[in-house]
């Protein structure tokens, strides 16, 4: 599904992502963590295009991203607010991002219908623009966006960190679902350890740019990942073996 070559990022002189090779394949459920600075973000725009590489190219579906776009019409993403239109109201943005993909107003409104629980009825009919929402139902309507896509593969950044407790617990579920029942390729950051590794079967651990774990998800998982964010380079468990 997604291949990395020789992807590195520089700025001002500091590399930020640094990442010989890494296959991601199609119906995996990946998550991405590390500390603030660790090079998530910026991995995550380059594979979708976002910034160029200094070196290096992303393969999606054995398609080179850059300069290219049929990967597009299989993908989906919400990074942060700013991949939304902030002007136009919940339903008008929706339906919006419906049409670009050739559904009518009553398929989208099946989809939120479906959506209700997520919703938990704070965005639709409300009267409000998107700029006047708070971070968290934002986030609902990015996440929203991305299934109405019905992609192959979704890609979310941080989308636990701004939702409360049971939009969370739905969250999870919903990403659950397209993994097992629609064999979505799931790629996702969290600083929350304990989400991430009940949605991922599969966890990257990122550090100044690198991936230096690879860790199929386990029941040892968290206590391993907990170890090493607490205790930082001393933690034993975690050593660059990729």
């Amino acid at each position: 599904m997604i291949e990395i070559k020789n992807l590195k990022k520089i700025y001002n002189g500091v590399t930020v992502v640094d990442v010989p090779h890494l296959i991601i394949n199609k119906g995996e459920s990946v998550g991405l963590v590390g500390n603030n600075g660790a090079g998530k973000t910026t991995l995550f725009r380059m594979i979708l295009d976002l910034i160029r590489p200094e070196t290096g190219e992303v393969l999606s579906n054995g398609e080179v991203v850059a300069g290219h776009e049929n990967w597009k019409n299989y993908t989906a993403s919400y990074l942060d607010e700013g991949f939304l239109i902030d002007y136009l109201t919940p339903e008008e943005y929706l339906y919006f991002i419906g049409g670009l993909h050739q559904q009518s107003k009553a398929t989208v409104d099946e989809t939120l219908v479906k959506l209700s629980d997520f919703f938990n009825g704070e965005i639709l009919k409300k009267g409000k623009y998107i700029r006047d929402l708070s971070k968290g139902n934002q986030c609902k309507v990015g996440v929203a966006s991305c299934v109405l896509q019905k992609p192959e593969l979704l890609m979310l950044d941080e989308p636990f960190a701004n939702i409360d407790p049971s939009t969370q617990f739905r969250l999870k579920n919903m990403l659950k679902e397209l993994n097992r029942s629609q064999n979505v390729t799931n790629i996702v950051s969290s600083h929350d350890l304990n989400h991430i590794t009940d949605v991922c079967d599969r966890i990257l651990l990122m550090e100044k740019g690198v991936i230096i774990k690879d860790i199929a998800t386990s029941s040892s998982t968290l206590k391993e990942l907990e170890n090493y964010f607490g205790v930082g380079q001393e933690a034993g468990e975690l050593t660059k073996d990729i």
